[in-house]
């Protein structure tokens, strides 16, 4: 059930999304779905909340020791987050309980650690006179989360957001709503006042509410490019809301033939492709690789994509589990057949699996003859699915990897300092990865460029994102 105002909420309407799980397509929980007046009655307690100061005006050690019991809460409840995850968007239970849960945990600290280094300012004084800027939070924030990670990009996103004062409601991906309703009630448990943190489940309908409601005074999203086009046209269409967008990619992982690493290329490109079936935003999933490398290479992948076929996402030693549905499997099924008909060349996988009898499993894919033209090289597939595409040069290889719409992250290897340098200033992305993939702390900002998105996750910057900022001038 949604969770509004401290407590579990029955939606005024009885339409529910009917729930399978990946695993095995055994039958989950139904989903409620949230109208438009389920949305009011969450922004009402979020506004109530903010304007009482229950929260916002908290003083910020409070908040602080508030936030670390909330991340203590979560890493004592890893098991439950983690099986609620498994079920529903049928990611590994180790991933969950070794990565996902206790980072979304470390998450939470940081946001909470950083509250008192986001520093106000004085602005340059003239003669009796004094400008102080200061960071005030923007008020009932909305934060739309997608399934391939639920712990974690729910964390990058009510983090800072409660880190500033703000109060929140959160919008899970249908896919994946359980565990978002666990986090409310052990935010409660911490301490964090009722009415500060608000989940409304529900499917597109709930998400547009949010976005084009007139008290709502943010909306930070993770999700698809089309979707996140609609959000920015909901919030003009508004009162203008702050926005920061995290969407699709559709990343270059270019080894140029200076690269002298590539057994460990292969292994980390394997990893960061094939892991989580493909499910990653920021995949490589288009290699750019010097035509001299590519025969040497592509064996080497081959063999780390085999490390990477799914198994059943309930056993602790699974590395990789299952796609989120069958639906979507269909449709990486048919990019990959589309492929195939346009010129690629199938090497390994291309069909579905059935791993668990019922499950949605799909076998790692590499396709090689492929050029950037096609559509296997442009579209975010989301799949464990790889596009080889060989080059002449490093100029070659550089126009290919900035030849898309998308531009959230990219990676060059290269054993040439001087390459690899002058490579990453002209790759078009908002991560550059030299000579690895993947590399990540919570001190750096993450997001990308183009249709790729605006705004950042982590960092000190992602909390600039939930505030206000404002001069006030003195004269005297």
């Amino acid at each position: 059930m949604p969770f509004i105002n401290g407590r579990h909420y029955q939606p005024k309407s009885d339409r529910c999304i009917v729930k399978n799980s990946p695993i095995d397509n055994r039958v989950l929980p139904s989903i409620p779905i949230c109208n438009r007046s389920d949305v009011d009655i969450a922004v009402a307690a979020a506004r109530g909340s903010f304007n009482r100061g229950v929260w916002s005006q908290l003083p910020i050690n409070e908040r602080k020791s508030i936030l670390f019991k909330f991340a203590n809460l979560i890493e004592a409840h890893i098991a439950d987050l983690a099986i609620l995850d498994c079920l529903e968007m049928g990611k590994s239970i180790e991933n969950l309980v070794y990565d996902d849960v206790p980072v979304a945990a470390q998450s939470i600290r940081w946001f909470g650690e950083a509250i008192d280094k986001v520093y106000n300012n004085c602005s340059p004084l003239n003669e009796n006179s004094l400008g102080i800027i200061t960071h005030e939070p923007l008020g009932v924030v909305s934060a739309i989360v997608p399934w391939n990670y639920p712990m974690i990009m729910t964390a990058w996103k009510i983090g800072p957001a409660l880190a500033m004062g703000n109060s929140v409601i959160l919008k899970p991906a249908e896919q994946s709503s359980l565990s978002a309703i666990k986090l409310a009630e052990l935010a409660l448990e911490a301490g964090i006042p009722a009415g500060v943190l608000n989940v409304v489940t529900g499917d597109s309908e709930t998400g547009q509410a949010l976005a084009q409601h007139m008290d709502v005074d943010g909306v930070f999203f993770t999700g698809s490019t089309q979707v996140g086009k609609l959000i920015m046209q909901y919030a003009g269409q508004s009162n203008l809301k702050r926005i920061a967008l995290e969407c699709s990619g559709k990343s270059p992982f270019v080894v140029l033939d200076s690269c002298k690493q590539l057994p460990f290329a292969a292994q980390t490109l394997a990893r960061h492709l094939f892991f989580n079936q493909g499910q990653i935003c920021s995949a490589a999933s288009r290699l750019i690789i010097d035509e001299s490398l590519a025969a040497d290479f592509i064996p080497l992948l081959l063999e780390q994509a085999q490390i990477y076929q799914p198994s059943n996402p309930l056993d602790i030693n699974s590395r990789v589990g299952a796609s989120f549905c069958h639906k979507h499997l269909e449709t990486v099924d048919k990019l990959v057949k589309n492929a195939q008909a346009d010129g690629a060349k199938l090497i390994c996988g291309g069909h579905k699996l059935e791993t668990v009898k019922g499950g949605a499993y799909y076998a790692p894919t590499i396709l090689t003859n492929v050029t950037n033209d096609m559509e296997i090289a442009q579209a975010e597939i989301f799949g464990p699915v790889l596009s080889v595409i060989t080059v002449k040069s490093e100029a070659e290889a550089v126009e290919i990897a900035n030849e898309t719409p998308f531009g959230l992250a990219a990676g060059v290897w290269t054993d040439d300092f001087s390459t690899a340098h002058r490579v990453s200033r002209q790759l078009k992305a908002g991560s550059v990865h030299v000579n690895s993939w993947g590399e990540d702390d919570a001190t750096a900002p993450f997001g990308g460029i183009k249709q790729s998105g605006v705004g950042k996750d982590k960092s000190v910057w992602a909390l600039q994102q939930y505030a206000n900022m404002k001069n006030t001038w003195f004269k005297f």
